[in-house]
């Protein structure tokens, strides 16, 4: 599925035609704030993003997705001149951005990678997904025990913290791990992080 966003009509059905003979769902918008009215109950694809379109250009369009949480990938369709404007929008997360007018060969890849992105997504989402079920079915005893872990301290400083002995602290290491059917710190560890606990700037 490719959501096309640009104010030139021309484009639009050029891309679109490009892109459905190439096998490819197109859905079109005539603008950032037509697009962003419908994004909630759209199909999960790739965005084309025009960077400069009236009432709200690409980039701010781009922060609203962000802002809502909408993981789609953006790829930035530029006019000459733009690029300093499609670095930016690379920074904010875009996966590629294209100079108009474009090759129907650098459009596909770049929504190759766009998609390739989109399923790196998805994983992510299903193993943190999977995580956060394993850690669960943890006791909230073990769940401190696991953060402490991930948070990169030493039993005898998470005993403290808890106000345990260290040799609890190994018991409940032990019993976290069996639980999570895991066999190394590094793989109980992955398993957290994937369920976002602990700091991983620590």
């Amino acid at each position: 599925m490719i959501h096309i966003v640009d104010d030139e009509e021309a484009i639009r059905r050029s891309a679109g035609f490009m892109l459905k003979t190439s096998g490819y769902t197109v859905a079109t918008y005539p603008s950032g704030v037509a697009f962003l009215r419908e994004v909630r109950h759209v199909e999960h694809g790739c965005i084309l993003l025009d960077v400069r379109m009236p009432d709200m250009d690409g980039l701010e369009v781009q922060k609203m997705l962000i802002e809502r949480g909408v993981a789609m990938p953006v790829i930035i369709l530029t006019g000459h001149g733009d690029i300093s404007i499609a670095v930016r929008a690379m920074k904010a997360g875009a996966v590629e951005f294209i100079e108009k007018p474009f090759e129907k060969a650098t459009l596909i890849e770049a929504i190759t990678a766009g998609f390739e992105r989109l399923d790196g997504l998805s994983k992510r989402s299903e193993r943190a997904a999977e995580a956060t079920v394993l850690i669960a079915g943890l006791t909230s005893r073990e769940q401190d025990v696991l953060k402490g872990l991930a948070d990169g301290l030493p039993n005898k400083t998470i005993a403290f913290d808890l106000g345990i002995s260290p040799r609890t602290v190994e018991v409940h290491r032990a019993n976290l791990m069996a639980k999570l059917n895991v066999k190394s710190l590094s793989d109980a560890l992955r398993i957290a992080f994937a369920a976002n606990l602990g700091d991983k700037d620590a």
